[in-house]
């Protein structure tokens, strides 16, 4: 029997708010029972993580059909209401994305990076990025999606599951990560949230 292709590279649209709450599980309970109004904006729940230093840092990822209901609904008074009485603290940072390549294989390993950051060429960049693939396997790192904001390819975002968070962390600040950085364009430091997946949708 051949081999299940877990690749998608039909672009999707995707929703990340990253907040704080102050009780985890009284946030889950919350977030859950408000599924109806989400579905109604054609939002999907998807992921959802916990931040691996700070628990009460959370990151919720959701498809898109419709990404202009998803930002007029984002910035809905009854969602900012419903947040505020899940328990959120502090001002939601949401995102756009539009997600180019997804790895959906099952796999261990519940950890995660979330990269963000700019390039110059998003062509230049994700040459250079394919290229990289068997360095991040050496050093326990493996793609699982990778896209850019919505409206400007410029702005990218990349998933990774990491097996090995030594190896990976020593990764990120090798001196061969900064060369294919260079060479892919890439501008700056990339803003790094690692998370925990506590649920799949």
């Amino acid at each position: 029997m051949p081999a299940t292709n877990t690749i998608i590279t039909t672009p999707q649209n995707m929703m990340i708010a990253i907040h704080k709450v102050a009780n985890f599980e009284k946030w889950i309970t919350s977030y859950e029972g408000h599924d109806s109004i989400r579905l109604a904006n054609q939002i999907h729940s998807y992921v959802i993580g916990r931040g691996l230093t700070d628990p009460n840092l959370v990151m919720v990822a959701v498809k898109v059909d419709d990404m202009a209901k998803a930002k007029a609904f984002s910035k809905d008074p009854g969602l900012k209401k419903a947040m505020k009485q899940g328990g959120v603290t502090g001002t939601p940072v949401f995102s756009f994305v539009t997600m180019t390549f997804q790895d959906t294989a099952k796999m261990d390993g519940d950890i995660r990076s979330r990269a963000m950051f700019n390039v110059k060429d998003w062509d230049a960049w994700q040459k250079a990025f394919e290229e990289g693939t068997q360095d991040r396997l050496n050093n326990g790192i493996i793609v699982r999606a990778y896209g850019h904001d919505a409206d400007d390819n410029h702005k990218v975002v990349v998933v990774t599951a990491v097996t090995d968070t030594g190896k990976a962390n020593a990764y990120w600040k090798s001196d061969m990560l900064k060369s294919r950085m260079a060479a892919g364009g890439v501008i700056g430091q990339p803003d790094r949230f690692m998370f925990r997946i506590v649920r799949r949708y």
